[in-house]
């Protein structure tokens, strides 16, 4: 990746209350710039609103944490900025009746439009054809980085993404939040419905992703031996189920709009390209909760 330098990770007593109790509290994290960490623990213990906090979408309630170097919650807005999400139910969902091309095309064209600073002038004045070779290489990068190659997709990159395996789905979904180079990257459900190869398949690509110094947060049941491991399992003071696992609505450059109250309007990113799925879960109060804990409705 263009950025090298990960984001350090560190938290001290951290917790997240909404109106119905704790979705998590008391954890504590420490770990480097490229680490590989592993947020674990049973489904309905706060997970996945620890990975949005830590990444800068939720604020938490009590204790101290900081991502490389930026006090939470007080720099919510510029720890967004330097990270992504990727695989996050209700945030970074795949359209299933789009082609893995279209997604990458259209995650490239706004992250130009959101996610970058303005160009500069010699930049634009540089011969589109040039300006077309470095979009594509920039694809490629991270395609090459999450492990993902079209050319064994059944269509190449006209494969819909309902045709895809589900370790290939989790791949598109990180060559996406990759397109956005981020320092930190997290990443939710990673080894849910998977086999024990898979997860292993998995675990391995994460690996490599932190190999090119990105720090990676992942969201899993059974964290690998090598990971800097997070639990969020630790006795709460009460409250309901707490995984997140219908998050808050995201949008293209992974920055969700329930989370955007401290930043200034040209902070915040366009609106979603995609709806939350349409489906109940058991951990939809307690995400309702994270929600409210943000001060947004």
């Amino acid at each position: 990746m263009d950025d090298p330098s990960g984001l350090a990770v560190v938290a001290d007593g951290l917790g997240l209350k909404g109106p119905r109790g704790w979705a998590f509290r008391d954890v504590s994290a420490d770990a480097g710039p490229g680490a590989l960490i592993a947020v674990a623990g049973p489904s309905g213990t706060g997970r996945t609103c620890l990975l949005l906090a830590l990444t800068g979408r939720m604020r938490p309630t009590e204790g101290r944490a900081a991502v490389g170097g930026m006090d939470l919650p007080r720099r919510m807005a510029a720890v967004r900025r330097r990270s992504a999400l990727a695989h996050v139910a209700g945030v970074t969902d795949l359209d299933p009746a789009l082609t893995v091309a279209e997604h990458l095309r259209e995650q490239e064209l706004l992250r130009r439009r959101f996610g970058d600073a303005l160009p500069r002038p010699r930049q634009l004045l540089r011969p589109r054809a040039e300006r077309r070779r470095e979009r594509r290489r920039h694809i490629d990068e991270a395609l090459a980085t999450a492990g993902l190659d079209l050319a064994a997709l059944p269509k190449r990159e006209r494969t819909a993404v309902r045709d895809l395996e589900r370790v290939e789905a989790l791949r598109l979904a990180l060559a996406l939040a990759l397109l956005a180079r981020p320092r930190l990257l997290g990443i939710d459900d990673t080894d849910l419905k998977l086999s024990a190869a898979e997860r292993e398949e998995v675990w391995g690509l994460l690996r490599s992703v932190t190999g090119t110094g990105v720090t990676v947060l992942a969201v899993c049941s059974e964290p690998p031996s090598d990971a800097v491991v997070v639990r969020t399992d630790a006795d709460r003071s009460g409250g309901a189920e707490a995984d997140g696992s219908t998050a808050p609505t995201g949008d293209a450059s992974h920055v969700s709009a329930a989370d955007t109250t401290d930043a200034a309007p040209e902070e915040t990113a366009a609106a979603p390209k995609t709806e939350p799925a349409d489906r109940a879960t058991p951990h939809e109060k307690e995400a309702d909760d994270a929600i409210a804990a943000t001060g947004r409705s």
